[in-house]
């Protein structure tokens, strides 16, 4: 490997480290904004802990072929160190701006999918409710003023029932009917 070689590995590991310190930096805020579960931040510090090692031997390997000197630990430790010590803070910033511009365009999601999907069918839900107890006062209504009518054609009827002879299943249904109209048109 020539020398120039080394300081373009050297150069993409100082790279790789400051980029590693920007996704930590960045995670760190996160977890501290939005309070995750313990479990859930060593799941998160795993999953960042692979990333980082498949990023910069994916680094390593398009710069130099993979080749593992000490000059690339080098690389990282001051690419890490740099970050902390020029940009953590205004990155930092900028995160924290990201995650209330993040923020602001949920809560307006929320506001749009309460105004236009939640909004309507509560009123929708409303209006059938409305709707179904208005038709059935309607049914009840014209059933007790069907209840007279009932009484005279019944007066004619039962004596004429009476006479004839019903097969059983008529008079089960009678029964029935019989019942259900008794407990509609009970007197109170």
């Amino acid at each position: 490997m020539n020398l120039e070689m080394q300081w373009m590995t050297l150069l993409w590991m100082l790279i790789s480290g400051s980029v590693l310190g920007a996704v930590f930096d960045g995670i760190r805020i996160v977890e501290g904004r939005y309070r995750f579960p313990k479990w859930s931040i060593h799941v998160l510090d795993l999953l960042y802990w692979i990333w980082a090692a498949l990023y910069v031997f994916r680094t390593l390997y398009h710069s130099n072929h993979g080749e593992l000197r000490f000059y690339v630990f080098l690389g990282l430790f001051a690419g890490v160190l740099i970050y902390f010590w020029l940009l953590s803070v205004p990155a930092g910033r900028f995160v924290v701006m990201l995650l209330k511009i993040v923020d602001k365009v949920y809560l307006t999601i929320v506001r749009l999918v309460k105004i236009l999907v939640i909004g309507p069918l509560k009123f929708v839900f409303k209006a059938a409710r409305l709707l179904l107890g208005f038709l059935w006062v309607m049914l009840l209504f014209i059933l007790r003023m069907l209840h007279p009518l009932w009484k005279l054609l019944r007066f004619f009827l039962v004596p004429l029932a009476r006479r004839l002879k019903l097969p059983a299943a008529w008079q089960w249904t009678a029964r029935k009917v019989s019942a259900i109209r008794n407990r509609w048109f009970r007197k109170q």
